[in-house]
This record gives structure tokens, C-alpha cells and sequence, in this order.
């Protein structure tokens, strides 16, 4: 599975994760459901994970009050989030480090009990199985397949990752669940029996930790399973932060989640915002978090398949980027279906999860789809208002008409590398369908001014311009040659923002990878 994860950011390093790759390769609104199920995965994965954080400390500290210290230990990493990059990587390297020698140590000392009580590793082995050994095999995969969590929080602030990184970041983490994984199973195996593993499912390491290594011991591991987890809520706050800059720059979430503090120059608002959210979600459940549980697993799941979905749409129309790892066929459709095995054993092991997931989806595509439709609700508004008296349409007309030009007022760039006609309609036809804007700019870069195809682009936009009355459409003329100082240059003099640029998809000899042009997005084959 991890080829394709690998490909998708040698494609395209750009901040997003499953958003960014399907709003460069499919439609602004089927991006905005990637975003959608990744925000309930941040959620939960904050929500449950500082819950249960605190569930551990207790047996360390039994007066500590769980529901504040939950909401506490969410406004720490909310502060450490505002904080920067930098100093959320260092927490999480410390939390990394001491939990991998904890989990070593552990290994060690439940091997050798293990060793020298081998009755009860030959006791589960005898046991008999709840499923036939196929089906459990199977459930087994479903519900192990969740572990991975982790592997989509890169990609969404890729573009903050000196080059390189991304794909290391991926493979130590494959490496390392690979062999912890299986070693802390077996050591389980080799010190509890199975009802007393069943018993301890919320803090089975700590119980292996217990018997294995005595009682200072287990309080040992209960202290790592809480670091454990408390990294986790910084995980969640460290991807919801990159992910939602790229929605707001992209108008898909409001514009003021863009503001930056004095101090340490970082969206401030994104990881506030995120810590109410939780706080609000934790306090109207009182502290039941077990919804959230399921509704991660629907999540988390679907933004996988999600992602691998993009990449094979990726490699299908958007073939010819250059890419320094390729993914074959196989491969991909591989990983997509042990991907929707394990989405829907988990459906089918527990389908009342799929209640509570439809219901805080819904919650959170709302907010979505009021802002991808907010120039529809004005109109409405904008109708309502004018069947009243004249009072109530001078009060609100002109501040309604007022709000829905400036929405649209959002000026988009195109650069056409030819004057193929197909290309500029597909164009300017996904710009009217994806993007809240009633003025595209084609920008040709040229090297000689008695090159034909500036005449032949002039021509065939007029015909263009026709067909689609409700865009304008200019024709702005660069000299030079076509690199990301010349892009640069031309979002600083038409006041565009570089995600509100868009190119044709460049060949395997462009010269340029994707991210040197801070963010402008693909359009057309």
C-alpha cells in the first residue's frame, strides 16, 4: 500500500493530502467529500484519543478529573499547534522515542515470561476460534487494518517537509508498525490468556506490562500508552491545521481561518477553532466518546480509499507528470480492494457504526455545501426580499447584491500553452462549474510577438466568450518563458492567488515540479 501513497506525493507535493489530489485530478465537490471525511477522522482521532489519554493517566494519578483534563490536554496541543511545525515535530520525536523504547522493553520482558511459562502460549493456541479460521483471518485484517492510522496526516502539510521527507516519514512508519505490530501480539499471546486479553481490551499492553514486569512496570507502559495518545491528539491538530489553510485558501471554509499572528506568523484560528470544535462535541456527549470511535472507522477507511481512487484516476489523466515513484496497475487496484474488504468487514462487523457516521457526516458537509452554495442562498434571499415592501428591499438589496459580487469578484487564471480549442473550453467550463467567480484571465506566454498562436488564442476565445455569457474572459499576454518566477510575477501584478491558477497537465519533460509553483492546479488533460 505504500507505493501508491509514495506516488501521490512525488506527483503532488502540495498541502491537502486526499483533498488536494482529487481537486487535481476530479471536481472541486468530490475534493470537498475527501476534506469532509478527514475532518470527522481529526475529530474523533482528537476527541477519542485525549479521552482515552486520560483513562490511562488515572491509573498513574486516580484524582485527576477526566472530563477536564480531557479538555485541558486539547487546549495544550491547540497552544503547541499555534506554536509552529517546528515545535509540534519536537513533542512528537520525544513521544516517538520514548514510546519505541518502552515497546522494546516491553517486547523483552514479556518474551522471556513468555519463555518461562510457555503453558499459556500452547493454552491459546489450543483454544478454539470464535470463526472459522477463514472468517477470522478475514475479521482479523478488518479490524488490524486500522492500525495504520498515521499515513494520511503527511501529505496534508507535505509542503512544510524539506524534500525527501515525505516518502521517509511513510516507510519508517510502515517499518515500524510492521515489526511492532506482530511482536507485541505475540508477546500478548505469551503472557495472558485469551478471556483475560478479552477482558483488558482498552489497556491490554498495560496488563501484559503488569503480570510480565510487576506492578511498576505496568504503570510504566500505562504512562507510554498515555504519551502514546496524547501524541495522537497532535497528530490530529497538526493535520487539521494544514489541511483546513488549504480549504480556506481554496474558499471552501471561511476566509478568516486565514488569519496570522504576530508572534509566530501560524493560522492561530485553525487549531482554536478545531480545539472548540472538540470541546464543544467531548461536553455534548459527557464524556462518551464511543460514537466518535465508530464514526473514525468509517472515516479513516474511506479517506484511504479515497486516496487511492485519486491515484488511479491520477494515473489514468494525469499520466504524463513526472513522478519519481510509480505505482503499477496491479498494485493499485490491490490496495483499493483490501481497502473496501476492510470497510466493509468493519460495516459488517458493527453496522450501527454507519448511523452515527451518516449523522456527523451530514453535520459537517453541511458547512460545506453552504459555502459552495452561498451565491444560490443570496439569490433566494435576494428573491424573498424583493416580494416584500419596499422598506425591506432597500435595506437589504443593495448589501445582498453587494455581498454576492464580491464572492464572484474572485479573479481566476488560466495559462494556455496552445490554441487547441478543446482545451480552452474544458477550461473555462470547469471554472464555471467549481469555482464561485465571474472573470477568467487566459494568460499566453510568449518569446516572439509575431508568434501565430497569439492570434489564433484571440480567436478562438471569442468563440469561447460566447458560449459562456456568464464568464468574462481576457486574453493577457506574458513575455518570456513559462517557470514559476514568471507565475509568481503574474499572481503579484493581477492580484491572483497561485491556487486560483491553473494549468494544462505538463508532460514527464517539463522541467518544473508541481509544487514549485506554490499551489497552482491542474485542469485539463
Amino acid at each position: 500500500m505504500l507505493a501508491p501513497l509514495f506516488q501521490v506525493g512525488s506527483a503532488i507535493p502540495l498541502n491537502g493530502g486526499a483533498y488536494n489530489l482529487l481537486l487535481n485530478t476530479t471536481s472541486k465537490s468530490i475534493a470537498s467529500m475527501a476534506a469532509c471525511l478527514t475532518i470527522l477522522s481529526y475529530t474523533a482521532t482528537a476527541v477519542v484519543s485525549a479521552a482515552e489519554c486520560i483513562a490511562y493517566a488515572q491509573n498513574i494519578l486516580p484524582f485527576l478529573d477526566e472530563f477536564w483534563c480531557t479538555i485541558g490536554l486539547l487546549a495544550f496541543f491547540a497552544f503547541v499547534s499555534i506554536l509552529g511545525i517546528t515545535e509540534s515535530a519536537n513533542v512528537a520525536v520525544g513521544i516517538f522515542v520514548v514510546h519505541l523504547a518502552s515497546m522494546a522493553f516491553l517486547i523483552l520482558i514479556a518474551g522471556t515470561y513468555a519463555f518461562t511459562n510457555p503453558h499459556i502460549m500452547a493454552d491459546n493456541l489450543r483454544a478454539p476460534l470464535k470463526y472459522d479460521w477463514p472468517l477470522a483471518l478475514v475479521w482479523g485484517f478488518c479490524t488490524g487494518l486500522l492500525g495504520v492510522t498515521g499515513f494520511e496526516t503527511s501529505a496534508n502539510y507535505i509542503e512544510e517537509q524539506k524534500k525527501g521527507v515525505y516518502v521517509k516519514t511513510l516507510y519508517n512508519s510502515w517499518l515500524i508498525i510492521a515489526v511492532l505490530h506482530p511482536l507485541l501480539s505475540v508477546a500478548c499471546m505469551g503472557v495472558l490468556d485469551l478471556d483475560t486479553m478479552q477482558a483488558h481490551h482498552r489497556d491490554v499492553l498495560a496488563k501484559v506490562a503488569y503480570d510480565a514486569g510487576g506492578k511498576y512496570f505496568g504503570l510504566w507502559i500505562s504512562a507510554d500508552a498515555a504519551l502514546v495518545l496524547a501524541g495522537s491528539v497532535l497528530t490530529a491538530f497538526v493535520g487539521i491545521s494544514g489541511l483546513a489553510r488549504r480549504l480556506a485558501l481554496d474558499r471552501c471554509l471561511p476566509q478568516f481561518l486565514l488569519a496570522e499572528n504576530r508572534f509566530r506568523r501560524t493560522n492561530h484560528l485553525i487549531p482554536l477553532s478545531f480545539f472548540t470544535l472538540c470541546a464543544l462535541l467531548y461536553t455534548l456527549l459527557e464524556g462518551h466518546v464511543r460514537s466518535l470511535a465508530n464514526v473514525y472507522t468509517i472515516s479513516f477507511l474511506c479517506v484511504v480509499a479515497m486516496v487511492i481512487s485519486g491515484l488511479i484516476i491520477l494515473k489514468y489523466k494525469r499520466g504524463r507528470i513526472r513522478r519519481a515513484v510509480r505505482a503499477s496497475w496491479p498494485t493499485c487496484f490491490g490496495a483499493l480492494g483490501a481497502v473496501l474488504v476492510a470497510l466493509l468487514g468493519n460495516l459488517v462487523l458493527a453496522p450501527g457504526h454507519l448511523v452515527y457516521f451518516l449523522g456527523y457526516f451530514a453535520l459537517v458537509a453541511g458547512t460545506f455545501l453552504v459555502m459552495f452554495e452561498r451565491i444560490r442562498i443570496l439569490k433566494w434571499f435576494l428573491y424573498f426580499v424583493s416580494q416584500g415592501p419596499q422598506s425591506l428591499q432597500d435595506r437589504f438589496g443593495g448589501v445582498t447584491q453587494m455581498a454576492m459580487d464580491k464572492i464572484r469578484s474572485q479573479k481566476v487564471v488560466f495559462f494556455a500553452k496552445n490554441d487547441d480549442l478543446a482545451t480552452l473550453s474544458k477550461a473555462v467550463a470547469y471554472v464555471q462549474g467549481n469555482e464561485l467567480t465571474k472573470w477568467l484571465k487566459v494568460v499566453y506566454v510568449y518569446q516572439d510577438l509575431n508568434d501565430p498562436l497569439i492570434r489564433a488564442i484571440a480567436e478562438n476565445l471569442r468563440v469561447i466568450d460566447r458560449c459562456f455569457p456568464k464568464v468574462v474572459i481576457d486574453l493577457v499576454l506574458v513575455e518570456g518563458s513559462f517557470n514559476p518566477e514568471v507565475v509568481a510575477q503574474v499572481s503579484a501584478r493581477l492580484g491572483v492567488p497561485r491556487n486560483f491558477m491553473f494549468i494544462a497537465c505538463p508532460g514527464e519533460r517539463f522541467p518544473y515540479d508541481l509544487a514549485d509553483f506554490g499551489g497552482v492546479r491542474l485542469i485539463t488533460h
